[in-house]
């Protein structure tokens, strides 16, 4: 399983908007090829702060996804609301207890 994390800082006035535009195209992402999961969290003490996790099948299907017409509108609208540069994590996932 491949993990995708992506942290984001957005300008206080613009997190509607960001919210607004994920839900507008979560299920389209979640149901992109190689998507398995989607999930979105938000900072317990700095309410700016949002995290994004998807899993994937493999690398190359995260990187069809990030050349995708999808990934470039979705980000189009969503970088330009950032309050800080985006920090992003690629891992493999080893364990997971439930």
């Amino acid at each position: 399983m491949f993990v995708r994390i992506v942290k984001m800082t957005f300008d206080a006035t613009k997190i509607e908007q960001f919210l607004e535009n994920f839900n507008e195209n979560k299920t389209k992402i979640r149901n992109f090829e190689g998507c398995r999961l989607l999930e979105l969290y938000k900072d317990k003490n700095e309410p700016t702060i949002f995290f994004t996790y998807s899993y994937w099948d493999s690398e190359k299907h995260l990187n069809n996804y990030r050349n995708s017409e999808l990934f470039k509108a979705v980000w189009a609208k969503t970088k330009i609301l950032f309050s800080d540069k985006p920090e992003a994590w690629s891992v493999d996932k080893l364990e997971s207890l439930s």
